[in-house]
C-alpha cells in the first residue's frame, strides 16, 4: 500500500500562504543549501521547469511517483504558462470542481468522490503519492494523510492560509526525520499513529 504524503512549505506559525493564497514571500527563504538539501532529498518535488535549471531534469525519484494538488495550486504554474508542472512523475493529479477538462494530456482531473479516487492510487504499485496543496485538500484528506514533511521557513507572518482546515481534531504523529539548515529553514517529517 502506497503512502500518502503531505509535503508541504509553512511559516513557524504554521501558514503556507498569505490569506489569498499567494506564497511568493516564502521564495526569499530559499537559500543554496536549502536547494541543495531539495536536489539532494526530494528531487522529484522540484517543478519540472525548475529540474531543468537545476541541471537535475534526470535525477530519479525518491519518495514520490505522483502528484496530487488542488485546483488554486495547480494555477499558480498555470498563470506561468506550465500546463504539466510535473511532468517527470508517473502521474499528475488536480483535485477540482471548477476545471472541465484539463488543460494538459499528462494532467488528470479527479472530480468527484476524492477518498475513494486516493484510496485508490495507495492501493495502485510504486513510490509514493505526494500531497502537494492545498489547505482545503488537505483538509479534505487528513484520514488519508500517512506522513507529513514539513519545511518551515524562519518567518512569521500572524494570518493567512493555513496547512489545514481539518477542523479541530487530536491526531497524534510520530517524529520520523529532523533537518536542521544554516539559513534556519527546517525540515521535519513525522508519520501518523494509527
Amino acid at each position: 500500500m502506497r503512502k500518502l504524503t503531505y509535503f508541504i512549505a509553512t511559516t513557524v506559525d504554521g501558514f503556507i500562504g498569505a490569506p489569498d493564497g499567494d506564497a511568493d514571500f516564502i521564495y526569499s527563504y530559499v537559500d543554496q543549501e536549502f536547494v541543495e538539501h531539495l536536489k539532494a532529498e526530494y528531487p522529484e518535488t522540484v517543478s519540472t521547469p525548475g529540474r531543468v535549471q537545476l541541471g537535475i531534469e534526470d535525477a530519479e525519484p525518491k519518495h514520490f511517483d505522483t502528484v496530487l494538488m488542488g485546483r488554486g495550486t495547480y494555477e499558480t504554474g498555470l498563470k506561468q504558462g506550465v500546463t504539466s508542472p510535473y511532468g517527470h512523475m508517473r502521474e499528475q493529479y488536480v483535485v477540482s470542481r471548477s476545471l472541465a477538462e484539463a488543460p494538459d494530456p499528462a494532467v488528470r482531473l479527479i472530480e468527484g468522490d476524492l477518498v475513494g479516487a486516493v484510496r485508490e492510487l495507495k492501493a495502485r504499485d510504486g513510490l509514493g503519492i505526494w500531497l502537494c496543496g492545498g489547505a482545503d485538500l488537505a483538509g479534505q484528506l487528513i484520514d488519508e494523510i500517512d506522513a507529513f514533511v514539513v519545511k518551515t521557513y524562519p518567518v512569521l507572518v500572524g494570518t493567512g492560509m493555513p496547512m489545514s482546515r481539518a477542523g479541530f481534531g487530536v491526531r497524534p504523529l510520530e517524529l520520523t526525520g529532523f533537518t536542521a539548515l544554516g539559513g534556519g529553514q527546517v525540515v521535519t517529517s513525522y508519520a501518523v499513529k494509527r
